[in-house]
């Protein structure tokens, strides 16, 4: 396991954040009416991997389906740079999109693909 501390934000750059992730790990691409959409390309983390370094108050939500999971994006630029929701455990995660994170090639992850259509 790799734990590296990333930085990563939305398109304008308001919303800035750090997380530690594994990227070593499959990212995850789901199919589902909403992410299909937006091309994410998650990794899920605890909350306390996950930090604000500005642009909290920047955020617009988005909920659907079961309402669980906040979607958040930039209410300048639209960029939805991650999720926030209880895990399965219930404690707070983070779903980052690897896609928002500086200095990363979506090419060189390993892509998991889910059927969250079918869900």
């Amino acid at each position: 396991m790799a734990i590296v501390a990333y930085q990563g934000g939305c398109h304008c750059g308001n919303v800035r954040f750090e997380a530690a992730l594994d990227l070593e790990q499959p990212v995850m691409s789901c199919n589902c009416s909403h992410c299909q959409l937006m091309g994410w390309l998650l990794t899920f983390i605890p909350a306390g991997q996950f930090t604000f370094l500005s642009g909290e108050g920047n955020l617009t939500e988005y909920r659907l389906n079961t309402k669980r999971l906040a979607h958040l994006f930039c209410s300048t630029c639209g960029v939805s740079a991650f999720s926030r929701g209880p895990g399965p455990d219930g404690a707070l995660m983070y779903a980052v999109n690897a896609r928002c994170l500086d200095g990363v090639d979506p090419d060189t992850l390993t892509i998991q693909k889910v059927d969250g259509r079918s869900r």
